[in-house]
């Protein structure tokens, strides 16, 4: 049976944390389905569009990567997709305390979908896209806090105040 994980997030954009943990599924799982997801309570600056193919493009050495947008209850693209699993990471504490109300409410609504927390590596544990951005839009250095394939697109779109 293929091991298939989901890892969901907005991603806007993909920060170096997000690509650890991706790859570290990746390595674990048979294929790794990344789900951009559009998330009432955010407002992205990037289009799902444009949000895809910083992601491709952050991560094309991997061959068993799926990268999908979804609008609605994660459970369902999980059985869709026939995954087994979502996989969360974990900066903080904080994040523990919403993901584990998430996970419990899957848990509840699809039974057989698990969800794993993967821990940040300690390097990238305070990052985020929302740090990201606040940096980016106050013209500091964001150098390493997102893939390097990405970061001149991500520090022009801030600079002539264009987010496609």
């Amino acid at each position: 049976m293929e091991k298939i994980a989901l890892c969901p997030g907005t991603y806007d954009p993909i920060t170096e944390g997000h690509r650890d943990i991706i790859r570290r599924c990746a390595s674990v799982f048979d294929t790794v389905i990344v789900t951009v997801s559009d998330n009432p309570k955010k407002s992205p600056l990037y289009s799902v569009e444009k949000r895809i193919e910083f992601i491709y493009r952050s991560l094309a050495e991997l061959k068993n990567l799926e990268i999908v947008f979804f609008k609605g209850l994660l459970v369902d693209l999980a059985k869709e997709k026939n995954a087994q699993v979502i996989v969360k990471g974990l900066r903080a504490i904080s994040d523990f305390e919403y993901e584990l109300q998430m996970a419990q409410m899957n848990k509840k609504l699809a039974p057989e979908i698990e969800t794993f927390f993967l821990i940040s590596n300690p390097r990238y544990a305070y990052l985020s896209s929302s740090a990201v951005k606040e940096v980016a839009g106050l013209g500091g250095c964001i150098k390493g806090l997102v893939p390097g394939e990405i970061e001149k697109d991500v520090v022009a779109s801030f600079k002539n105040n264009i987010f496609e």
